[in-house]
C-alpha cells in the first residue's frame, strides 16, 4: 500500500489521518515489489545451497531482478537448476517478510560477514541518490532488515538489509517466476571493485503471464540485430578496433548512406544550414560549455598536446556555439539552425555497451537552433512535427513524448529556479499541444535545460528512446552569445538542441530490430535481385536490371552455379524484397514474374509495369514483404 504517497508493507500500521492507497501486483509499483521480493527468495536459495555466497544488492529491473553475490566459482546452469528448485520449495513454504528497524550498530553486528553490506551501511544517506542501486539497501533515513520467518515456527530463516517494502509472504509469489542467465557484474559498477557473480530472473503475477514474456524474449533474440547484422553481412566489431567501435560493410553502408542522404535533405527541407566540426577540441571548450564537469567520467581521457589538454568530442554543440560566436548576429537571422553530422566519442562502460544500440563512437544528426525566448514555442513544435515526420518516414508511427525535468534538490543542473520554469513550461505546453500522451521524467534533465525525448515501440512492442529536443538557457551565457536586437541592444538568445535520430548507430539497430532485418525497399541494400530459370536466360534478365539500375535501383544478378531453387531461398534468407524471375515465357512475352519474401508470386507482369511498380515502392518508402504490397 502507500501511505501518505510512501510505499509501505500492508503489516505497517496506519493512523486514522492517514491517506492509504492500494498498491496492485499487476501495477508499476506493484510488479518491482514482487521482483524485489522474488530477488531476496533467490539469495536466500545461494546462501541456504552455498553458505560461504556473500551478498551484494538485489533490485528490481526492467522485466525483472538480478543479485550479485561473491562466490568462489562461478554459476553454472547446474547451479541454476538447484537454485531454482529450492527457490520453489521457500515460495511453496509462505515465509512472511517481516520488517525491523536497526541501528546502524545492530546492523554491522548482525551483518559482521557480509562485507559489502557493511560498506552499503556505511553509504547511508549517499545511496538514497546512488545510480548503481544500492537505494534498494539503505537511503537517507533508518536502516532496516527483512527476516523471511517461517510461517509455523517463527523461526527467522533468512535476512537481508533492505528498505523494502516486500510482499507480505513469499507465497504471493507464485509460479510467474524463472531464473534467466548469469552474468559478471563489478561491485558497485566500477572496474576497481571484485567482480561479483549476477544472477538474473524475472517475475510475473502469473504462469500465463511469464510465458507471454518467454515468448516476446524469443522474438526478440530472432530479431537481434548483432545476429541479423552478421547473416545480413551488414556490420560488424572487429577486436582489433576496440570495444563499442562499429565497421559498416558495403551492405550496411548502403543503409546507411540513406538513412543520412535522408536526414541531411529533410534538414535542408527544414531551414537548416549544414556546418562541420572537428573531432578533437581543447579542454577549454568543454569549460565553457559547462560539460567538463558533469562528464568528464563518460569523456575519453584527454591528450596532452603543445601544452594544452585536447578531448575527443563527446559532443557537438560547444563547437556550433562558436560557429555562432564568429561573427555578430542580428535578430533578423533568427531562428538560426545549424545541423551538423557530428562523431562523438563516449568512454561507456565495458558493462553496458550493446551492438549498436550502446557503443564508444557515434555520429548523430545533430542541430542546434538559436531563436529570441519568443521563438522558443514555435521553434519547439517546429522540431518536435520534423521529428514525428521522420519516424513515420521510418516505419515508427507508435510513440509517446517524455519530459525530463530537474530535481530541485540536486545541485548537478545549472540556471535559476525561473529560467527552469520557463523553459519547462515551454516544453510541457508544446507536448501537450501535440495531443500524445506524455510520461514525466522527474530529475532526468540534462544539467543544462529540460527536454522531450521520443519514445518509439517497435514492431514487438518494446519501448526506444528516439529523438531528444531540449531547451538551453546555459550554454548560451557560458559562451556569452548575443543578436542584436531590433531597438539596437545586445540580447541573449535561447539555445534549442535536437537530434531526430539520437545517434545513426543506435537508430540503425533498432530499425533492424524493428523489422528483423527485412527493411522497406528504399533501404534494403540489394532492392532487386535477378533469377534467371536457366543460364540463357541470363542476358535478358540483365537488360532488365541495367534498365532498373539506370533508374536508381540497387539490382543484382545471380548467374552461380546453384539451381534456380536454392537461389530463391538464399535471397529470400538475405530478405532481399523482390526478386524478378525469366524463363522462356517471360523472353518471348517481353514479361517477368516477381517473387517476394512470403513465397507469393506475379507472373507475366511487363517490364514497363515491373518498373513503374518499383520505383512506386521505393518513392513511398514501402514495405513489401507480399505480392499483395505490390500489385493490391
Amino acid at each position: 500500500m502507500r501511505v501518505n504517497g510512501e510505499l509501505r508493507d500492508l503489516a505497517t500500521t496506519v493512523a486514522e489521518a492517514d491517506v492509504v492507497e492500494p498498491v496492485t501486483i499487476d501495477s508499476p509499483d506493484g510488479l518491482a515489489i514482487l521482483r524485489h521480493s522474488t530477488a531476496h527468495v533467490l539469495a536466500q536459495a545461494v546462501q541456504k545451497i552455498n553458505p560461504d555466497a556473500k551478498l551484494g544488492i538485489g533490485p528490481p529491473v526492467t522485466d525483472g531482478f538480478y543479485y550479485d553475490f561473491d562466490v568462489a566459482e562461478p554459476f553454472t546452469p547446474e547451479d541454476l537448476k538447484a537454485l531454482d528448485k529450492e527457490m520453489a520449495r521457500i515460495i511453496r513454504s509462505g515465509q512472511r517478510f517481516v520488517r525491523r528497524v536497526v541501528s546502524d550498530d545492530e546492523a554491522r553486528a548482525e551483518l559482521a560477514d557480509e562485507p559489502y553490506k557493511l560498506e552499503l551501511i556505511g553509504l547511508k544517506g549517499a545511496a538514497a541518490s546512488g545510480d548503481d542501486n544500492e537505494n534498494v539497501e539503505v537511503g537517507g533515513g533508518e536502516l532496516t532488515i527483512y527476516d523471511n520467518v517461517d510461517p509455523k515456527s517463527g523461526e527467522v530463516q533468512w535476512k537481508d538489509l533492505c528498505r523494502g517494502p516486500h510482499l507480505p509472504s513469499t507465497r504471493m509469489i507464485g509460479n510467474g517466476w524463472a531464473l534467466m542467465r548469469v552474468a559478471a557484474a563489478y561491485w558497485r559498477g566500477s572496474e576497481k571493485n571484485p567482480q561479483l557473480q549476477r544472477v538474473y530472473g524475472t517475475a510475473w503475477p502469473t504462469k500465463d503471464e511469464l510465458r507471454a514474456y518467454q515468448h516476446r524474449l524469443e522474438e526478440a533474440a530472432r530479431r537481434d540485430h548483432r545476429k541479423l547484422g552478421v547473416e545480413l553481412d551488414l556490420f560488424s566489431f572487429p577486436d582489433e578496433i576496440g570495444s563499442g567501435l562499429p565497421v559498416f560493410h558495403p551492405k550496411g553502408g548502403v543503409i546507411k548512406r540513406e538513412m543520412e542522404d535522408y536526414v541531411r535533405r529533410r534538414h535542408i527541407e527544414e531551414g537548416f544550414q549544414y556546418v562541420s566540426t572537428p573531432h578533437i577540441t581543447k579542454a577549454h571548450v568543454f569549460e565553457l560549455s559547462g560539460h567538463l564537469p558533469y562528464y568528464k567520467d563518460t569523456m575519453f581521457p584527454p591528450m596532452e598536446l603543445e601544452n594544452s589538454e585536447y578531448y575527443l568530442k563527446a559532443m557537438n554543440c560547444p563547437m556550433q556555439n562558436l560557429i555562432f560566436r564568429s561573427r555578430g548576429r542580428s535578430y533578423r537571422e533568427l531562428p538560426l539552425r545549424f545541423f551538423e553530422f557530428g562523431t562523438v566519442y563516449r568512454y561507456e562502460k565495458s558493462g553496458v555497451v550493446q551492438g549498436l544500440t550502446r557503443v564508444r563512437g557515434l555520429t548523430q544528426d545533430d542541430s542546434h537552433s538559436y531563436v529570441t525566448p519568443e521563438q522558443a514555442p514555435g521553434e519547439i513544435k517546429h522540431l518536435l512535427d520534423f521529428v514525428l515526420g521522420l519516424l513515420r518516414d521510418f516505419g515508427l508511427d507508435d510513440y509517446y513524448l517524455e519530459l525530463s525535468t530537474r530535481d530541485a534538490d540536486s545541485d548537478k543542473f545549472k540556471g535559476t529556479d525561473e529560467q527552469w520554469e520557463v523553459a519547462t513550461g515551454v516544453l510541457r505546453d508544446v507536448a501537450e499541444a501535440s495531443g500524445l500522451e506524455l510520461v514525466l521524467d522527474p530529475g532526468g534533465a540534462a544539467f543544462y535545460g529540460p527536454k522531450i525525448s521520443v519514445q518509439a515501440r517497435d514492431a514487438i512492442g518494446r519501448t526506444w528512446q528516439m529523438s531528444t529536443i531540449q531547451y538551453d538557457f546555459n550554454q548560451p551565457e557560458g559562451f556569452g552569445l548575443e543578436y542584436t536586437a531590433a531597438d539596437g541592444t545586445h540580447q541573449r538568445p535561447v539555445m534549442i538542441h535536437s537530434a531526430k535520430f539520437g545517434s545513426i548507430e543506435r537508430f540503425f539497430g533498432v530499425l533492424t530490430e524493428h523489422y528483423a532485418g527485412a527493411f522497406p525497399v528504399w533501404l534494403s541494400p540489394v532492392q532487386v535481385v535477378g533469377i534467371p530459370v536457366a543460364d540463357e536466360y541470363a542476358p535478358y534478365l540483365g537488360a532488365i536490371l541495367t534498365q532498373l539500375a539506370g533508374a536508381g535501383v540497387r539490382t543484382e544478378l545471380d548467374t552461380s552455379d546453384d539451381r534456380m531453387q536454392k537461389k530463391i531461398r538464399t535471397h529470400t534468407t538475405q530478405k532481399v524484397p523482390i526478386q524478378l524471375i525469366a524463363g522462356e515465357n517471360d523472353r518471348s512475352g517481353e514479361t517477368v514474374s516477381f517473387r517476394f519474401r512470403d513465397g507469393t508470386q506475379e507472373n507475366g507482369v511487363s517490364i514497363a509495369e515491373a518498373e513503374r511498380r518499383i520505383l512506386e515502392a521505393i518513392a513511398d518508402r514501402r514495405q513489401v514483404t507480399t505480392r499483395d504490397d505490390l500489385f493490391a
